[in-house]
């Protein structure tokens, strides 16, 4: 009898081999792929033409929704995918071969993450080339964070489709996930202008950190101590969530 079990370090082939699957799949489904990709852009190209008479409001918020948006939009079509791999069975019998959980994990990390690139590329080229967003500091940078956010994005809809039953508690998680950060991470008003519980809540957020480094890139012409602290946070909370979803993900919906 064969009893192989999935090992639980991380291979490059498998990896690989699951994100090249979930990428042939997401390329039959168009509508995901232009979800991820181009409603950024359109939100954007929207709130730059809402404060179309002072465009100083723009430059003042846009570089924030820059890394705020493909971050909600990952984590909507990451949870829901990842959902229904669980329900269809396909995640069953990916499991029941030998495929770690990490394996699957980066696999999926891996594959949103180049969409993520994609998003986050064609998002900032179109504020700052196309609607004139009004940077002091390096359109790079600015793409850097907009990709870790899109990444963190990934990995906590990847965390959270661990514990919904149907596509529809899926987006239920929504409010209970991201709501919470996008009141709190500065992008109506400066945290430390809140009550000290709620700044407290918000130092532990990781959109606070992805809000502050987009706002160092438009105060500062060089990368920053708290730019490089920023990042840090973003990127390290993204591969905390992953592995959390690693440990939490389950071969079925119960």
């Amino acid at each position: 009898m064969n009893t192989t079990a999935p090992t639980s370090a991380l291979n490059v082939s498998r990896t690989t081999a699951t994100a090249a699957r979930v990428l042939r799949q997401l390329r039959h489904d168009p509508r995901t792929i232009v979800m991820m990709i181009l409603i950024p852009c359109v939100m954007l190209f929207l709130l730059r033409y809402v404060f179309d008479g002072s465009p100083r409001t723009f430059d003042g918020i846009g570089a924030s929704l820059l890394g705020i948006f493909p971050l909600i939009t990952m984590f909507l079509v990451t949870s829901i995918a990842t959902l229904r791999e669980r329900t269809s069975g396909t995640l069953e019998r990916l499991l029941a071969m030998p495929l770690g959980k990490g394996d699957l994990i980066a696999g999926y990390a891996l594959a949103f993450g180049t969409l993520a690139i994609i998003q986050s590329a064609l998002a900032t080229g179109l504020a700052v080339w196309f609607l004139g967003l009004d940077v002091v500091g390096s359109p790079w940078l600015l793409l850097l964070v907009a990709l870790l956010d899109a990444l963190l994005g990934t990995a906590l809809g990847l965390f959270v489709s661990a514990f919904a039953a149907s596509e529809f508690q899926a987006v239920q998680f929504m409010p209970a996930v991201i709501f919470p950060q996008l009141l709190l991470c500065g992008l109506f008003t400066p945290r430390d202008n809140m009550h000290p519980v709620l700044e407290a809540i918000s130092d532990v957020l990781p959109m606070s950190y992805a809000v502050d480094g987009m706002n160092e890139v438009l105060r500062h012409t060089d990368m920053t101590a708290t730019f490089i602290r920023d990042v840090l946070i973003v990127a390290g909370c993204a591969l905390l969530v992953l592995g959390l979803g690693a440990a939490t993900l389950r071969r079925r919906t119960a």
